[in-house]
């Protein structure tokens, strides 16, 4: 594992729907650390300095701390004694085994969306489709990223299996960085949005066998390209 390196000062649409919970302050923290790791900022390795986010963000110490210790409970960051946080950096093995864990997550949730999943359900995802689409024409990866988690999450939640979306939702904080980082490659985002057209159509016709499929293949090649960009950064 490399060195942990120093963090100098620091120059999404809701997700779905979740059972209503108290917002507090670190909560809200630890959301917005959870982007800045998702989208890179804070990359695999980085050692969080405390002063530096607190200037970021505008809070002081203490909520930070208690922000820290959710995104640990969730595997994101690591508490190193005398040391401080630390933003966890997978093995290859942990992506592998990551990945191919996910992809079968996500095809269980396109069969059993393709059971349950309600009209509207189905509009309102056709429309974030569109609307990744855009993203995706004006090569805003941020946009299109913060929209494609939303549509893979009502997948989920259309599938009305409340144990399989806490087992999802806790595997996918792991990887969102990795997930994010796939689309890197202009080629393979290019596939990835046409694979994301051909999704929306399987949902609608309610073909729980190929919507699936293209999840599971969809989540393969996802992990293939971050192992063969991990691979060649090293």
């Amino acid at each position: 594992m490399t060195e942990p390196r120093d963090l100098a000062v620091l120059d999404d649409p809701p997700l779905a729907p979740r059972p209503p919970e108290r917002t507090t302050l670190p909560s809200t923290i630890a959301e917005q650390l959870r982007e800045l790791i998702t989208e890179g900022v804070l990359p695999p390795g980085t050692r969080l300095n405390e002063r530096a986010l607190g200037e970021r963000l505008g809070v002081s110490r203490t909520p930070l701390r208690e922000a820290f210790r959710l995104l640990a409970a969730h595997g994101l960051i690591e508490l190193q004694p005398n040391r401080g946080a630390v933003v966890v950096e997978l093995s290859l093995d942990d992506v592998r085994e990551s990945f191919d864990v996910m992809s079968g997550l996500e095809a269980l949730s396109g069969e059993l969306a393709c059971r349950n999943v309600t009209d509207a359900e189905v509009a309102e995802i056709k429309a974030l489709t569109f609307e990744m689409l855009a993203c995706h024409a004006r090569h805003d990866l941020p946009g299109y990223y913060r929209i494609n988690h939303t549509i893979h999450e009502r997948i989920n939640l259309a599938a009305r299996n409340r144990l399989l979306t806490q087992v999802y939702r806790s595997l996918n904080l792991r990887i969102q960085n990795l997930r994010f980082r796939s689309n890197f490659d202009r080629d393979k985002w290019n596939r990835a949005a046409q694979e994301h057209a051909a999704m929306v159509d399987a949902l609608e016709a309610r073909d729980s066998t190929r919507l699936a499929a293209l999840l599971r293949e969809h989540l393969n090649r996802k992990g293939e390209a971050v192992l063969d960009a991990l691979r060649a950064g090293a």
